[in-house]
């Protein structure tokens, strides 16, 4: 082997072990690095020869991430607006000059544009989604409304028409009641026409020209749990439950009186809204 052979295996063996020598010696004594510790693996099993460094490769560096930006909430995004307008109306009232003024109107008419689009939407919403349409249920239009309205009637009078084998009226009032003299022939028109039973009680003593049949109240009031001693006042009385259901009091007209009847009796709380 020549000499200039010789000379550069010298170097390449110099390379391969002084390097990794002079790196160790950069290192503060009883300093470690993870990276740099001989793995069984890497130098072992894969038997890559004298010519390469017996380290695992060094990971790259994960750059730092920056923590994720809170995303404002609608709620509170209403609340800024809502805040911000309040701002520049009173602004625009106790310094009215003609920038504060525009400032405020601009502002209020772009909140005004976003509550049509709302709107606007919602309608369309509904237009395609019948499920969600209230007025399906109880129509808001005139044509509609007569439609419901009569169809309700037709309803409530087949059902008043049989309540009498079911339900009496209890008629509270005082001689001296000058709305129980308006009240009185308007609750025995209702009474007539679907045959439903009443037994006026007198709560003064005095007689009623509507309802000569009366009687004089000696605690009936107190005992069916009808609070107060407001006249006129109307109570349904059911003979199976025993129960007293309080209709109304005061003057109430022949539809009022039929609606809530038929409501009390029929209907279940929140069926009809």
């Amino acid at each position: 082997m020549s000499n200039n052979a010789n000379l550069s295996m010298i170097v390449l063996a110099l390379a391969g072990w002084i390097a990794p020598a002079a790196a160790q010696d950069a290192l503060v004594p009883g300093d470690t690095i993870e990276q740099d510790k001989p793995d069984d693996f890497y130098c072992g099993e894969r038997k890559l020869g004298q010519w390469f460094y017996c380290t695992k490769p060094k990971p790259a560096d994960q750059a730092t991430t920056a923590p994720p930006v809170r995303q404002e909430s609608a709620a509170e995004r209403i609340a800024a607006i809502t805040k911000q307008l309040d701002e520049l109306k009173a602004r625009a009232i106790l310094e009215p000059t003609e920038a504060n003024v525009i400032a405020y109107v601009r502002f209020q008419r772009e909140q005004l544009d976003r509550a049509s689009t709302f709107s606007d939407t919602w309608q369309r919403a509904l237009w395609q989604n019948p499920e969600l349409d209230y007025t399906l249920q109880r129509p808001v239009t005139t044509v509609g409304k007569r439609l419901w309205l009569d169809n309700r009637k037709a309803d409530r009078d087949a059902v008043l028409t049989n309540l009498g084998q079911r339900y009496g009226l209890f008629y509270f009032y005082a001689q001296r009641c000058g709305a129980c003299e308006v009240f009185a022939p308007i609750l025995r028109s209702v009474t007539d026409s679907h045959r439903l039973t009443v037994m006026a009680v007198s709560m003064d003593g005095g007689p009623s020209k509507d309802f000569p049949n009366y009687v004089v109240d000696s605690g009936q009031r107190a005992r069916m749990g009808v609070p107060g001693n407001e006249t006129p006042a109307l109570v349904l009385f059911d003979t199976q439950t025993k129960r007293t259901i309080p209709v109304g009091y005061g003057v109430l007209s022949a539809d009022e009186i039929m609606d809530r009847i038929f409501m009390l009796t029929n209907t279940k709380v929140g069926s009809d809204y």
